[in-house]
């Protein structure tokens, strides 16, 4: 039987990731406390007429998620076949779906949705580290969430799946969570301080003319891709779906910018699946 589990951040999508697998023919539970997973699974492998199952487990389900690593330890001690999916999507991008949703942060007694994110990741991220799968839904409409979903789940081969996300980012706003690698881009000359460029960002040819145009800056790029096409392989050898990349300047709004743009086009332009996302824009 082809068993799922997901978990994540509140508001990265697990609800629409169940919506998808059932489309795909999956026998899906959510909300699901850790401790049922294991009986579950014994269920319906004894004569049931399910071949795929997925579970959603979180930290709406309180006290019960306290069981959830050792859950997981004994279905790998019973030799359970199971992927784990992780969602996640940028503080700034989870903060704005509350505010549209309207709803509370199940970590936020005191309406803080902010605090409750911090929260959450702090609690989430062993399973983060463990995962099958990471999915960074930041930048993603449904109809794109859906077919990245599928194509992780049907691809056989790594190759077809791995994604690599690309984040710029002001070190003043703090360094992504969601970073497995970051790159600070201060080195750079700054356009803040060409007044005709101040106003304007990395994504304006001008500032990205003036940022790429230096020769520090060409040398750090071919540098960067190196690395990356020299650790991808060894990602998806440990069974890793995605890497997530910060590039860093001050603020986030030019050299960051203009770089995590020429990496992103860089990596579209080998054929690597990649995803983009302006943290402090």
């Amino acid at each position: 039987m082809q068993t799922i589990i997901i978990t994540g951040l509140s508001g990265a999508g697990k609800t629409q990731a169940i919506d998808c697998l059932e489309d795909m023919g999956y026998y899906c539970i959510d909300n699901m406390p850790p401790a049922l997973i294991r009986s579950f699974v014994d269920l319906i492998s004894t004569g049931h007429a399910v071949d795929k199952a997925a579970f959603v487990v979180d930290v709406r389900s309180r006290k019960f998620f306290d069981d959830f690593h050792s859950v997981l330890e004994e279905l790998d001690k019973a030799g359970v076949v199971y992927k784990l999916l992780y969602l996640e999507a940028s503080d700034r991008v989870l903060l704005r779906r509350f505010s549209e949703t309207r709803r509370m942060h199940p970590l936020s007694d005191s309406g803080n949705a902010a605090a409750g994110i911090a929260r959450e990741r702090e609690m989430l991220k062993e399973f983060r580290h463990a995962a099958d799968y990471i999915l960074d839904t930041s930048n993603m409409k449904t109809a794109q969430f859906w077919a990245e979903l599928r194509q992780l789940l049907t691809s056989e081969e790594n190759q077809n799946t791995f994604m690599v996300n690309v984040m710029s980012f002001g070190f003043k706003n703090g360094t992504p969570a969601s970073a497995d690698m970051i790159f600070d881009t201060r080195f750079i000359p700054n356009p803040y301080y060409v007044q005709s460029l101040r106003r304007l960002t990395g994504n304006n040819k001008k500032v990205s003319h003036f940022v790429l145009k230096q020769d520090i800056t060409q040398d750090f790029l071919e540098r960067l891709m190196t690395m990356i096409e020299m650790l991808a392989p060894y990602y998806m050898k440990e069974g890793k779906y995605s890497l997530n990349i910060g590039i860093g300047c001050t603020g986030g709004h030019h050299r960051s910018v203009a770089v995590a743009n020429e990496v992103y086009r860089r990596l579209r332009e080998t054929g690597m699946r990649a995803t983009i996302d302006h943290r402090d824009l």
